[in-house]
């Protein structure tokens, strides 16, 4: 009796989502190693900026200011891929992929009761990723920020070695960062690279919330401190500071 009524349950509360106002779809699902979405949308925020995203044996490194909406999007297509996978409906005007099973590291927290730091619980995170990631079925490993609880060195040289890793095989991975580093380095193993960005208007950030092609070209980090109205010796400081760190890299880069 109880099953009987959850089904009943579950059925009645899917009909009245397809019967809503909602943009939905029925998702298509195929062998090959590619996904592709049209107007995909998170279905937890009201009148959600819609985007596109394709991508043919290869995966997606996304970069992008601060509140730009990297996160959410990487969200939105797992959360699509569930309920493509489950309820056989997504919020998009299309949606084809592999079957996947689907593995994330996006809400990583510390442990005080189980003594393991932000860091150590990140990294047994991951290391279940790269346990499952020789499976025969296609895997979509969904990644937010990786290793951003360790220094600048580290994070991006473990970070470049663990999303190569991944991406191997019937696996597709979806990471967002905000180390442009990997952007040079990632692209030519076989990560394609898309950014959010933003506009200043009136002393004013204004996000559109736009997937876009390429690299970040911008930043933003100093520029919100202020907006905020940080003091001015810490804004003059942190910018000078800042033209010396990015004409140190890009003097180590060319040589």
């Amino acid at each position: 009796m109880f099953h009987f009524i959850g089904e009943i349950d579950a059925a009645i509360s899917t009909a009245s989502l397809k019967a809503s106002s909602y943009e939905l779809c029925n998702p298509v699902f195929i062998e090959e190693n590619n996904f592709k979405t049209k107007s995909i949308s998170h279905p937890l925020i009201e009148d959600c900026i819609t985007n596109d995203l394709s991508l043919e044996n290869n995966s997606l490194l996304l970069t992008g200011s601060n509140m730009s909406g990297k996160t959410t999007f990487i969200r939105s297509v797992a959360i699509n891929s569930i309920l493509a996978q489950t309820l056989n409906i997504c919020f998009a005007e299309e949606y084809m992929a592999p079957f996947f099973k689907l593995y994330s590291s996006i809400r990583i927290t510390d442990d005080l009761l189980d003594n393991t730091s932000y860091y150590l619980a990140e990294v047994l995170t991951i290391k279940e990723l790269i346990d499952t990631s020789k499976q025969d079925n296609p895997c979509l490993f969904v990644l937010d920020e990786i290793f951003k609880g360790t220094n600048t060195v580290e994070r991006v040289s473990g970070g470049k070695a663990i999303l190569s890793y991944l991406n191997q095989g019937n696996n597709m991975v979806l990471v967002s960062t905000h180390d442009i580093e990997l952007t040079e380095i990632l692209s030519k193993e076989n990560y394609k690279l898309y950014h959010f960005t933003e506009q200043i208007d009136s002393n004013e950030l204004i996000f559109d919330y736009k997937l876009k092609n390429g690299e970040l070209k911008t930043r933003n980090a100093i520029r919100i401190l202020e907006l905020h109205k940080y003091p001015t010796e810490i804004i003059m400081d942190a910018r000078t500071t800042e033209e010396a760190v990015f004409a140190s890299s890009v003097h180590t880069t060319l040589g």
